[in-house]
């Protein structure tokens, strides 16, 4: 009785189903340094009794793929976790999904995209056009693998090869446990297309076809309170938001972006 009291004169005490949104680029717009905190503090919450995860990412970096895939099996481990894919749960924004028990996908939603890719570019020719060149010292036969300036090596390729091999057999375990289906199956669904949101249901890569409202209330159910939903963003870094404005901001977000395509050997979910 003191407790429904409570909750009616002070609401912000009531049980929540938390829904973190998780749109972009992972290792773009979704980083660790603010993801973790966040996905951290939703699991110690005691207010917090159930997480929606609001996808719409076509995937990213592998390792922060990876990171943000544990902190996400961690949090289900102490709570109710439902994943939600809005538009797109591709490659490693799928990734993320997997961590949850349960998915529900928007019937457009596009889903899948189980596979790993390196990119690499390769300006030599450029270069001789130009009449640059670039001299390197270096220690070991595979130090400065990556570097555009020069052309791959036999030993490079097959460097890059089992890399991209190591982490598609991780992504296949990590589908496998999430799905609750064989590693072969999962192989059978890892041709690196993706699948309309009926289709990834009838395949097993979600459980249900639904909306926001659907997940929350079935986030709301399996932890047996009623529905009450709060909006988790992490928190931006508040010395950048003031020192430029909005114009400013994605000025240097589009910088960034391009800085972080060009990087040489960058594992990634695609």
């Amino acid at each position: 009785m003191l407790t429904k009291k409570l909750n009616r004169t002070l609401p912000w005490l009531m049980p929540k189903v938390a829904v973190l949104e998780l749109h972009g680029t992972i290792g773009g717009a979704i980083r660790t340094q603010q993801f973790v905190p966040a996905i951290r503090g939703l699991r110690e919450d005691k207010r917090v009794r159930a997480v929606v995860l609001d996808i719409d990412s076509p995937g990213g970096s592998a390792s922060v793929s990876d990171y943000l895939y544990g902190e996400i099996r961690k949090l289900a481990a102490k709570k109710p976790v439902v994943a939600f894919i809005r538009g797109t749960g591709a490659s490693g924004g799928y990734y993320l999904a997997a961590a949850a028990p349960h998915i529900i996908a928007q019937r457009a939603a596009i889903v899948g995209s189980i596979g790993v890719i390196t990119i690499r570019p390769v300006a030599v020719e450029l270069l001789d056009k130009v009449g640059v060149r670039v001299n390197v010292a270096k220690t070991g036969t595979l130090k400065g693998a990556g570097l555009p300036f020069t052309e791959p090596t036999e030993a490079e390729r097959a460097k890059d090869q089992r890399l991209v091999d190591q982490f598609f057999d991780l992504f296949i375990r990590v589908v496998a446990e999430g799905r609750r289906v064989s590693a072969a199956t999962v192989r059978e669904w890892a041709t690196g297309e993706v699948f309309w949101g009926e289709e990834a249901q009838q395949l097993g890569l979600v459980d249900e076809l639904g909306d926001l409202e659907r997940a929350t209330a079935l986030a709301a159910e399996q932890a047996k309170i009623p529905e009450k939903v709060t909006r988790v963003r992490p928190r931006r870094n508040p010395l950048l938001v003031r020192l430029t404005g909005q114009a400013t901001r994605a000025a240097v977000h589009a910088l960034a972006t391009e800085l972080r395509r060009a990087e040489p050997e960058r594992v990634q979910f695609r």
